[in-house]
């Protein structure tokens, strides 16, 4: 071959060999890329029954709830059941034994399970699609036409920590299995608490979010009816056409034995509401104060917290209409009700008017037990704002605690929660001389429902530190001046969690200092009871797995404290150490 024709040959080569490798990278390239989009299915493919690209959030959801059958207790307790935890979450049990003053309250049981909490709280977790109803934009319906589908509405719900009684609510949404496109657009639910929507862009008038409670806000011309416990939004088009609620308005969404002693009022859309008969000026709120009312706990935690979170923005300026009024309540807690209204109150189900507002609040903001979640309390009120409003209420004259050394001739004083059923001191006068030994002015008050509120609040506002063993007693820690201190001592039987969720945590949120003795074998008046190698020394959680009623028995209703003074002095002398400048 010739040079001149070996060089073109060459030449020849090279470029086949480029041009074969530049092929090879194309196709390389393409199968990756197809890879990519087979395996990670993004968003960009999700498409309609009939075709139409969706966005991510118009795509329906299939989410699913979620109920634990076993649970990671705190402090190192580990796998408790679930079925035990809906017992313990009862907590502070022999504090629900009275009703309302003199009458007894029964201790009711469930069978419900929840998620039991982890040490640290943790705000709820929703998972339900753009919204509850499976939109983006809180309708019922897509504004767009479509062929008949089938919508699947699913909810994943990871409860957040509860201490008393159990909440668990589904929040479960199941429209009708096959919609048409008139129905696409309008569909009743199965569930009775759910609404039925009309086609709209509008916000819904009720938020049933939250964990908790459910909450309708209503802007426009609102007409209440008593009488068929009714509240109607008057719509003269078609925006919120046959949309309707089912609401009862007491802050344990999902207990149904509270809430079965609560009445079930209906929100609703309507275009020809009745006459009014009394016009307001200012905004209305309704509220329940049946369900578990009469015990100190819940009287704050399910109608005092909430009812500052919800009403407190309107400085005075708004209506309560109560329902389900017990005027023994209102009477115990009229400087609240003051304190938060310009107005007489108003009972619901025994008044004729047919009232009207430019707005209308039905049921109570509450998240957690005993304390406000200021990321979304109206205004961010904290638990800071509820203590400080609690002292102007009743005029209480300390709003902080009194250094040591600021007034030589005033000793700090100490208020101890006596108890006379259960969970006792049995060695009360000695923690007494102990405590005065050390240097505290020493008060002993049993804080029973019969107490009045308003000189109870007046002795726990004159002490700087509060001592008691777990129970309702403790709540009175709402009185006293900031920097405080709550002593909270926890019986024998793993309680230690559920006393921190109870009093810990909402003592630190109202800015006090909150202090935890936990008990001794030797301080339990079980030991007079049970041989100390016990199972019930050895392995408490044993009996939390035999069920909530051998708990109560055995840990709250038959159980005293005998207090170690010399252990215990110790707390007392670094409780003084708060006072210090």
């Amino acid at each position: 071959m010739k040079p001149g024709e070996r060089s073109k040959l060459m030449r020849n080569l090279r470029q086949e060999s480029r041009r074969f490798r530049l092929l090879v990278f194309v196709i390389g390239f393409f199968l990756v890329t197809l890879t990519f989009i087979v395996v990670t299915k993004p968003d960009a493919i999700l498409f309609s029954d009939a075709g139409k690209k969706l966005s991510p959030e118009q795509a329906t959801s299939s989410i699913v709830i979620e109920e634990g059958t076993s649970v990671q207790q705190p402090d190192g307790i580990p796998n408790v059941d679930a079925e035990v935890m809906e017992g313990i979450v009862r907590g502070n049990n022999e504090d629900r034994e009275v009703k309302n003053e003199g009458e007894e309250n029964t201790q009711p049981k469930f069978q419900k399970k929840i998620v039991a909490p982890n040490e640290e709280e943790k705000t709820p977790e929703f998972t339900i699609g753009p919204d509850q109803f499976g939109n983006n934009n809180g309708n019922a319906g897509s504004d767009e036409k479509s062929e008949d589908k089938k919508v699947e509405v699913k909810h994943k719900v990871t409860l957040p920590t509860v201490s008393n009684y159990t909440i668990n609510d589904s929040m479960d949404t199941k429209p009708e299995e096959s919609m048409n496109t008139e129905a696409a657009l309008h569909f009743r639910t199965n569930d009775p608490t759910e609404p039925t929507l009309g086609k709209s862009s509008t916000k819904p008038l009720c938020d049933f979010s939250n964990f908790r409670a459910n909450v309708c806000d209503m802007e426009g011309d609102i007409v209440i009816h008593p009488n068929s416990s009714s509240i109607l939004y008057k719509d003269a088009g078609s925006s919120r056409k046959n949309e309707q609620w089912k609401i009862r308005p007491y802050p344990r969404k999902g207990d149904d034995f509270c809430l079965s002693h609560t009445s079930e009022l209906t929100v609703k859309s309507t275009p020809d509401p009745p006459q009014c008969t009394k016009h307001h000026n200012v905004p209305i709120l309704i509220f329940s104060v049946t369900g578990y009312t009469g015990n100190l706990f819940h009287d704050f935690t399910d109608v005092m917290v909430p009812l500052f979170t919800t009403a407190n923005q309107f400085n005075g300026e708004v209506q309560f209409i109560i329902s389900d009024m017990m005027i023994w309540w209102v009477r115990k807690y009229h400087k609240v009700l003051e304190a938060l209204s310009n107005y007489p109150v108003i009972d619901f189900h025994n008044d004729n008017e047919v009232h009207c507002s430019k707005r209308v609040i039905v049921g109570l903001h509450a998240y957690m037990e005993f304390t406000i979640d200021p990321k979304l309390a109206p205004n961010n009120y904290t638990m800071v704002n509820f203590n400080a409003f609690m002292r102007r209420a009743y005029n209480l004259k300390r709003d902080s605690v009194t250094v040591l050394g600021e007034q030589p001739s005033k000793k700090p004083r100490l208020l101890i929660i006596s108890r006379k059923r259960t969970r006792t001191f049995l060695n009360l006068n000695e923690i007494v001389e102990m405590a005065k030994d050390i240097g505290y002015e020493v008060i002993v008050n049993e804080a029973d429902v019969s107490s009045r509120i308003e000189e109870m609040a007046k002795v726990v506002n004159s002490c700087d530190v509060m001592m008691g063993v777990h129970g309702a007693g403790l709540t009175n820690c709402v009185f006293l001046p900031r920097n405080g201190t709550l002593i909270q001592i926890v019986p024998w039987g793993a309680l230690d969690w559920i006393s921190k969720i109870d009093f810990g945590h909402p003592s630190t949120q109202m800015g006090l200092n909150y202090m935890h003795y936990s008990i001794g074998i030797d301080e339990s008046s079980l030991l007079e009871q049970y041989p100390r190698d016990h199972e019930i020394f050895k392995n408490p959680v044993a009996f939390h797995n035999r069920g909530f009623d051998v708990v109560k028995q055995t840990f709250m209703d038959k159980q005293n404290v005998k207090l170690d003074v010399k252990r215990f002095r110790g707390v007392l002398l670094e409780a003084l150490d708060h006072l210090t400048p």
